[in-house]
């Protein structure tokens, strides 16, 4: 497994008449690549796009002339059996998938990607899997945008962020809308469209599941786990609690794991 970031100029070629025995993902940052297939198809690369370049797969690739320079991030990987389905992209050419991404989801790809190049480096623990565990992040920002399947609307994507980093705080809509930058309305509908349920319910959720969490845990009062996970009231928060888990808190504590 390799990862790295390359800015090339107008002179960077790599020709593979047979291919790499890995996968190879090239993400461009800046300026513009091409990348030549087997069957003459020609792709241009720019900011925001990757390609994914199967096993096998020959390939020509450099930067584009007309832009001057190519600034990439790169990475070769055996993947595990797991990754496959995230390894299903569209194909723009014979045993080349394409994602163009959009400025939020690619600025989370770049993260993912830039952590893998640096785990690499390290020099203790397991670098590898460190670097596995950011390109696998990536591969997951990647999906979705997937068009093969269901894509996340960027807006949405920006409040269950802050829905997350914000879990125990009072359900504000018109504070959403504004993190989305739409109307509240419009918020409530294309979320329930995109999420498959309202904010409201998507909350309660994702309370009532980190509530399990620290059940299992955390030895802290059931009063405190309701507070920490936006109930204010213990007894409310048991009642949901138990409709949600089909068990009192209690309970689901002492039960056998």
């Amino acid at each position: 497994m390799l990862a790295g970031e390359l800015d090339q100029g107008a002179g960077y070629h790599v020709r593979r008449s047979r291919g790499t025995e890995d996968w190879l993902l090239l993400h461009t940052l800046d300026g513009a690549g091409i990348v030549h297939a087997p069957d003459g198809t020609r792709l241009v690369t720019t900011s925001g796009d990757a390609v994914l370049l199967r096993p096998g797969t020959p390939h020509d690739y450099g930067t584009d002339p007309s832009a001057r320079h190519w600034h990439l991030l790169f990475c070769h990987v055996h993947p595990p059996a797991t990754w496959l389905a995230l390894l299903d992209w569209p194909e723009a050419a014979p045993g080349i998938g394409r994602i163009r991404l959009g400025a939020e989801v690619d600025e989370r790809v770049q993260q993912a990607l830039h952590g893998a190049a640096r785990a690499t480096r390290l020099d203790v623990g397991r670098p590898e899997l460190f670097a596995l565990n950011g390109i696998e992040a990536a591969l997951l920002w990647f999906d979705t945008q997937n068009p093969r399947r269901h894509q996340l609307d960027e807006r949405v994507l920006r409040v269950l962020e802050h829905l997350d980093a914000h879990l125990a705080e009072e359900v504000d809509v018109a504070g959403l809308a504004a993190v989305a930058h739409l109307s509240p309305s419009r918020l409530a509908h294309l979320f329930t469209a995109q999420v498959g349920t309202s904010i409201s319910r998507y909350v309660q959720a994702q309370r009532l599941e980190l509530a399990a969490r620290l059940l299992e845990m955390t030895g802290e009062p059931v009063s405190e786990v309701a507070r920490r996970v936006g109930f204010h009231d213990a007894l409310y928060f048991s009642r949901r609690f138990r409709r949600w888990h089909g068990t009192s808190p209690s309970s689901y504590r002492a039960r056998p794991r």
